[in-house]
């Protein structure tokens, strides 16, 4: 395309390169990766007398006047790369590319990346030992001082201790570190030490709430209300056929009977791969899953699915997961119950994940809370759901997919 480019929208187009390309840039100071120039063409297309003929003389003479007067003002680090055009039989040089530095770059354009923080995160990382790379440096880039300082002892605590196996993953005695900082930083530490501890901890024993609904077994008189823990010698009241696992603590309580099912209550997106790794929930003939409707309560089922896709380690097959009450027909249908506020009365925020484990309706409804536009509302919660309702979802849902 031919066109003239203003200093103004150069300066916009060395914005967009800085924020591609500062942290290539960065690394490439510290010896990784090639060097980076933010160059600009100011006429593409542009490099004949015919050409700017066709422009039009005077648009051509106020766009080198605009250039003539702002080249006398740019910071150092920054120059004009002239070349030859000739014009009505004369020669002259005009200007052509706009060449920057990243410094010269910074300085040329407002309200763009801190070069010297990031500078000085990349001496950090590399003083410790860490991989530096650019889309590491950027994440580095993006954590809270704090964050930076746990991600920096983690790197030199794992350089002096080769094996983590002493210790769980919440027993790690990383200086500074709180025990579920690596539940959110555990990836970008994998990265920037090049290992991932969390595959070398003691594997913590799953322990999970369960609540026996079968009729039968409750007619009994046995306990209602169990605990299970891997490894452990004791074992559950039967064999169940369909496995329920809720989120709340009050849904699994209170859940009404269902023949052959045990309500098992889920604990987050942590809980997730633990359970998948339960015989007897892999040996059930359908496993359920019941959330929240809201971007974590989503975002926890797609895990469960991933893990459950996948065999277990003791050989036990992949095993499909089934919602019930979280598709885009209950969004609408239990909209009154709609909250935009978490329980500290804090906006809820938009979820930028995407999720490729949902069903489409699911998808639907995911997308309708999690949307970074408007929407009514943010979360239904578990709860807030008739526990009746529920039960009865489960047994149709059953019953349509002839699992009953």
């Amino acid at each position: 395309m031919s066109g003239l480019v203003s200093p103004e929208n150069a300066i916009a187009a060395v914005r967009r390169k800085i924020d591609q390309k500062w942290a290539e840039a960065i690394c490439a100071d510290f010896g990784v990766g090639e060097q980076v120039v933010f160059s600009v063409p100011l006429r593409p297309g542009v490099s004949t007398g015919k050409a700017v003929e066709q422009l039009g003389y005077t648009a051509w003479h106020d766009w080198h006047t605009q250039w003539r007067e702002f080249s006398g003002q740019l910071p150092t680090g920054v120059e004009v790369v002239r070349k030859a055009v000739t014009i009505r039989q004369v020669a002259g040089d005009f200007p052509a590319t706009l060449i920057a530095d990243l410094d010269g770059a910074v300085s040329l354009v407002a309200d763009t990346v801190d070069v010297n923080r990031a500078r000085s995160l990349a001496s950090a990382l590399r003083s410790t030992g860490a991989i530096l790379a650019p889309a590491t440096l950027r994440a580095v880039y993006r954590l809270r001082a704090i964050d930076v300082e746990v991600l920096l002892s983690a790197v030199t605590w794992l350089r002096q201790h080769p094996d983590a196996s002493p210790w769980t993953l919440r027993q790690l005695p990383v200086p500074g570190m709180h025990t579920k900082w690596l539940d959110t930083h555990g990836g970008l530490l994998r990265d920037v030490a090049g290992r991932d501890v969390r595959d070398e901890v003691r594997p913590r024993l799953t322990v999970m709430h369960l609540t026996y609904v079968d009729p039968d077994h409750a007619a009994s008189g046995r306990r209602r209300h169990d605990a299970w823990t891997t490894g452990d010698v004791h074992d559950i009241a039967y064999r169940p056929r369909v496995v329920l696992v809720v989120e709340n603590r009050d849904s699994r309580l209170w859940f009404p009977s269902v023949k052959d099912t045990i309500v098992v209550e889920g604990g987050g997106k942590a809980a997730a791969a633990l359970l998948a790794n339960v015989p007897w929930i892999r040996a059930a003939d359908h496993v359920v899953y019941w959330g929240d409707i809201d971007a974590d309560g989503y975002a926890i089922l797609d895990q469960f699915r991933t893990a459950l896709a996948e065999p277990a380690p003791d050989g036990a097959s992949a095993k499909p997961v089934i919602s019930i009450l979280m598709d885009a027909t209950d969004l609408h249908h239990y909209a009154q119950h709609g909250v935009n506020h978490d329980k500290a009365g804090r906006l809820i925020k938009p979820s930028p994940e995407t999720l490729s484990h949902l069903t489409e309706t699911e998808t639907t409804a995911y997308n309708t809370i999690a949307t970074a536009g408007p929407t009514p509302f943010r979360r239904i919660e578990q709860e807030a759901i008739p526990l009746a309702h529920a039960a009865t979802r489960l047994l149709e849902i059953l019953k349509v997919q002839g699992l009953e």
